[in-house]
């Protein structure tokens, strides 16, 4: 295929390609343990990944950047590596017609991989394997990624032969088999195992949200190739203060800075928003996670560690953990046991497009126009915003699930299929009938004011249900579950809002239908 090798400087043969993907950045990974000059470590930066789904600006930047760092690592320690950037001549742009090439190019006689964590990247390289002309076999060169504490199906075989799924039960499973915040025979710190109800306060102001000590880096220049090479995006690149890790030191450093600065508050106000303080007390680690710069045994126990050294309380530690060993392990096992077919459920048949300012943040309702702008501007918003905020509303609406899955898979940083899918689908929107969440995530004005100060100043009265002025999520919450009423009447997780639905008059019900329609009629505007 001499027009495909044309455009690559000759090299010397190499015995073994291993691949490397965007989301597998971990320096410490064993193939990084041993220099082997008959290996090439390959990174490709690739049209095939920028434009799956339409990306915030600052998610393509930072995983570009932290994959050129870790080439420049690798080379740094004596490994041989193949970088294709993104306006490389002989870059074609997708995986396996890169690797193609590159198989010729250094006759490769082993092609290896990591396992990757998204459904699509591992059935295409599955089959480049078994249609390889060079005889590879599907997946006989595949490793683990040697991250996450389970395999992909382990949560599945752990709730073989049960009826229902539930996060809890594969938590406290997790916590006994690794024996995290547990003393004596399996049995929890503090005598419970759930701290979640003392992490429900809303911030007033005090103690005041830590400094952001991440490092700032001017990648003006990558974000400019970026553009030059045709990727389309959407948010603010904020190019020349980036502030998100792009290598493991950068990320540890983060950790450090959390653990001292933001965790000791993170159990308090954990749930809580405001426009004052976007960040508050979250660690903003889950993009050095999810591409593996940190490991999630060391987050865990270097959190744990604070605990037991007294200088952190309990409920904040097991919070914390709680996500990261429950329920970031929990989804991947859902999206593992559920796929291919789950990104399509639609449980609801929700199908009303996204309103515009879902791309601009520009509506006067207080609490999405600071969710929305958050997100655009920091391609982050932390996962009360994420879920009570945003997924409640497109929920309430009815606005298209898949729709909705491609716009939190795009722009946020930390989104990648297999956490952000179920997360939208399941967790959010419902869209599984029950699979992943108990009852639907809906509320009225009244949470979000409770945990947040959205609802001071804003164009529409948190306390009305009917009107012009009247807070949308209001009448749009009673009319959810008189619309859905077939589907939800008998789960006893929501027979409150039944018994109340039951109470009203026939025409204050009618009222609230009417007026929940005409939100959805006039979405652009709200």
């Amino acid at each position: 295929m001499p027009n495909r090798l044309q455009n690559l400087t000759p090299a010397a043969p190499a015995h073994t390609l291993r691949l490397i993907l965007g989301d597998q950045l971990n320096p410490q990974h064993s193939w990084f343990a041993t220099v082997r000059p008959d290996v090439v470590y390959v990174l490709m930066e690739m049209r095939q990944e920028t434009d799956y789904v339409l990306h915030h600006a600052q998610k393509i930047i930072a995983i570009f950047a932290g994959m050129r760092a870790l080439a420049q690592q690798l080379r740094d320690a004596g490994h041989r590596v193949h970088y294709l950037a993104i306006d490389d001549a002989a870059n074609l742009q997708s995986l396996t017609g890169n690797l193609s090439t590159l198989l010729q190019h250094y006759q490769t006689q082993v092609f290896e991989y990591q396992d990757p964590d998204e459904y699509r990247l591992g059935l295409q390289l599955q089959a480049f394997c078994a249609s390889s002309p060079r005889g590879i076999s599907a997946g006989s060169y595949c490793v683990d990624s040697e991250h996450f504490y389970t395999q992909r199906h382990e949560v599945a075989e752990l709730f073989t032969n049960r009826k229902q799924w539930l996060m809890e039960t594969f938590y406290r499973h997790m916590r006994k088999r690794h024996r995290v915040l547990i003393d004596g025979a399996d049995q929890p710190a503090g005598g419970q195992w759930n701290f979640d109800l003392e992490n429900r306060k809303p911030w007033k102001g005090t103690p005041p949200e830590p400094p952001d000590l991440r490092p700032q880096h001017d990648h003006s220049a990558l974000w400019a190739t970026i553009e030059a090479a045709g990727v389309q995006s959407f948010g603010e690149p904020n190019a020349a203060h980036f502030r998100w890790p792009l290598d493991r030191t950068e990320a540890l450093q983060q950790l450090e800075h959390f653990i001292g600065h933001a965790l000791p508050h993170f159990g308090d106000y954990e749930d809580a928003m405001s426009r004052k303080a976007q960040r508050l007390f979250h660690s903003l680690l889950s993009f050095a996670l999810n591409v593996k710069l940190l490991n999630p045994r060391e987050v865990v126990q270097r959190v744990e560690a604070e605990w037991r050294a007294g200088r952190v309380e309990l409920a904040a530690t097991e919070g914390f953990i709680r996500q990261v060993m429950g329920w970031r392990e929990y989804v991947r096992g859902i999206y593992w046991a559920q796929m291919p077919g789950y990104d399509q459920h639609n449980y609801f048949e929700n199908t009303t497009p996204l309103p515009k300012w879902f791309w601009t943040g520009d509506t006067r309702m207080n609490c999405l126009a600071s969710s929305i702008t958050s997100s655009l501007q920091n391609a982050h918003a932390h996962h009360i915003q994420r879920l009570m905020v945003i997924g409640n509303f497109a929920l309430l609406v009815g606005l298209d699930v898949q729709a909705l899955h491609r716009w939190y898979l795009g722009v946020y940083i930390d989104a990648f299929e297999w956490v952000e899918l179920p997360n939208t689908l399941g967790m959010s929107q419902f869209a599984d009938g029950g699979l992943l969440a108990t009852k639907p995530y809906v509320s009225s004005a009244a949470y979000i004011d409770r945990m947040s100060d959205y609802c001071k100043g804003c164009a529409y009265d948190k306390k009305q249900r009917l009107g012009e002025t009247a807070c949308p999520f209001n009448a749009l919450y009673w009319d959810f579950y008189q619309r859905n009423a077939s589907k939800l009447e008998r789960n006893p997780r929501i027979g409150m809002a039944y018994r109340q639905l039951a109470k009203m008059p026939p025409e204050e019900r009618t009222a609230l239908q009417a007026q929940a329609s005409q939100t959805r009629q006039r979405l652009d505007s709200l």
